[in-house]
């Protein structure tokens, strides 16, 4: 600022092949990243490298003085910065005149202008004690005056780091990791059987997504890789490192608020994403004709969706499954689908319909696999304009959850691409299954939308509903949506639909009856 004082800062920077590898400012600032003044040395040495005098390395200049020389340099040092290096040069001085000392039994002196050996590892300057304090800091502070913001800030550069293969992304994230488990918060909550707080709670989702990145980078070293799972199961044996789930008390949080409900959720999301344009970026030196990032990011997205998974034990990390899925179908209906993308999309059907115990369409799964409805929906939507036959086969086959059935099916045992369901009959803990089933409504609800006007569709539609969908109130809806879809005003009423209607009415009516006879002797007789 102009009315600010000018004021002459000492900056030093040590390079080392193309990287910073230390840096000293005399202003005193301390923060994990760069001063302005160390930036600004650093761009004049890159925007005017002629102006910025390369010297030998000081031993190499050193080697060139004869004795009255090096003398005359030692004494000039001294006289210069006598308050600083006097009483180290004396001390260095006693030893080397010692022929017993520690100095004199190593060859050589150090010389940090030489920089390191061609074979030594170069990294970026990273000053670790900042790092650890600023973490340290910000978590003190329990989520307030922005620090959550600013921990994320953290976890930004440490991908940035990762995207450029900076070896200081895993550093970083290490010295950030270990402030975490020092958090005398985890050990307060553990004893009290309480909860962390949602806010602490995604900082350590994005802690575990950060180490889940480092350990599957395909260009780190089988040495680093060991080193890290050494490191994660050390921390992983800590008694107050936080469960899976998230949760070491027993309160149930309101799902209801926490994942979207109803016909509208993605909208048996959308209107806050900015519009963007995706663009295929071809890549021929890797790819095949035709292939772009944007087809390999969708096929990635798309294996990713279909692939089985049985559902985790806890509480937050069910929730967390149901969030992640939702949140990356949003990503993908940003995406307008051209007939390259569309390939894709029937490209991947087909496989996952046929892929065996690797995907969650497969013929058989297991009874507490994590159902398809959401994603389903959106493949069908996706592939009806395109392929009707293929987005039915898909929705239909996504229908069923095995979870509420009274046993599974043991699938033919002499094709050995299909698994055995084999498993106990008990009711597993699914705290999102409310969710879920709703997912499976709506799934039903868009086929017999689009169905309208087919007689054989629906009736393939309604038989899925009737051996599927096992919540009332579902049935109920269902009952609903196809009698006013059969009865719109601009139309002629839908007599099949109609008759959809009715049987998932009756249906109603003879679960509640069978219910009521259940429980009173005398009914069921009748």
């Amino acid at each position: 600022m102009q009315s600010e004082p000018e004021t002459v800062c000492n900056v030093a920077i040590s390079f080392d092949r193309c990287k910073i590898t230390s840096v000293t400012c005399s202003c005193g600032n301390k923060d994990i990243f760069y001063c302005a003044h160390v930036v600004a040395l650093s761009l004049y040495r890159i925007r005017k490298p002629d102006q910025v005098k390369l010297h030998l390395p000081i031993s190499e200049t050193l080697f060139q003085m004869n004795r009255d020389q090096l003398q005359k340099f030692v004494q000039y040092l001294i006289t210069v910065h006598h308050t600083e290096v006097l009483p180290t040069a004396q001390k260095l001085a006693d030893e080397i005149l010692s022929q017993n000392s520690e100095i004199n039994q190593v060859h050589g002196a150090p010389d940090p202008t030489a920089g390191a050996s061609i074979d030594d590892e170069n990294c970026w300057h990273l000053d670790e004690e900042q790092v650890q304090e600023q973490v340290k800091l910000f978590l003190s502070q329990g989520g307030y005056h922005g620090s959550g913001k600013q921990l994320n800030l953290l976890f930004a550069k440490v991908r940035e780091m990762l995207k450029m293969r900076d070896s200081n992304g895993a550093r970083m994230l290490t010295l950030i990791t270990e402030q975490f488990m020092a958090d005398p918060r985890l050990s307060l909550w553990r004893q009290q059987g309480t909860a962390m707080t949602d806010k602490y709670r995604q900082l350590w989702d994005e802690l575990g997504a950060l180490w889940m990145c480092i350990v599957l980078n395909p260009h780190c070293k089988l040495e680093q890789k060991a080193s890290w799972l050494k490191q994660l199961k050390k921390w992983n044996s800590v008694d107050v490192c936080p469960w899976e789930d998230g949760n070491h008390g027993n309160e149930l949080p309101n799902l209801t608020n926490a994942l979207p409900q109803g016909a509208n959720a993605n909208q048996e999301n959308m209107g806050q994403c900015k519009s963007l344009e995706y663009q295929h970026l071809p890549a021929h030196k890797f790819l095949e004709d035709g292939e772009s990032y944007l087809t390999l990011a969708v096929e990635v997205a798309l294996i990713g969706l279909g692939q089985q998974r049985i559902m985790p034990d806890g509480l937050y990390a069910q929730e967390k499954v149901c969030r992640n899925e939702e949140q990356l179908i949003s990503k993908l209906q940003e995406i307008e689908l051209d007939d390259t993308l569309v390939k894709i999309f029937r490209k991947q059907a087909v496989f996952l319909l046929e892929a065996g115990p690797y995907s969650g369409l497969g013929e058989v799964i297991h009874r507490e696999s994590v159902p398809m409805h959401t994603f389903a929906k959106y493949l069908f939507t996706s592939l009806l304009p395109h392929d009707a036959e293929l987005a039915y086969k898909t929705a239909l086959r996504a229908m069923r959850l095995l979870v509420l059935e009274s046993t599974a099916p043991s699938g033919d045992m002499s094709r050995p691409h299909h698994i055995a369901s084999v498993v106990p009959n008990r009711y597993p803990r699914w705290f999102t299954l409310s969710h879920i089933e709703s997912q499976q409504c709506e799934l039903a609800s868009t086929m017999l939308t689009a169905a309208k006007g087919d007689v054989r569709r629906l009736e393939t539609v309604l038989e899925s509903i009737q051996k599927n969908i096992h919540s009332s109130s579902h049935i109920f809806k269902l009952a609903q949506d196809a009698f006013k879809i059969a009865t719109l005003m601009d139309s002629l009423p839908d007599i099949t639909l109609l008759k959809v209607s009715l049987e998932l009415g009756l249906q109603i009516v003879l679960t509640i009856a069978l219910s009521l006879s259940s429980s009173n002797p005398a009914l069921h007789m009748l």
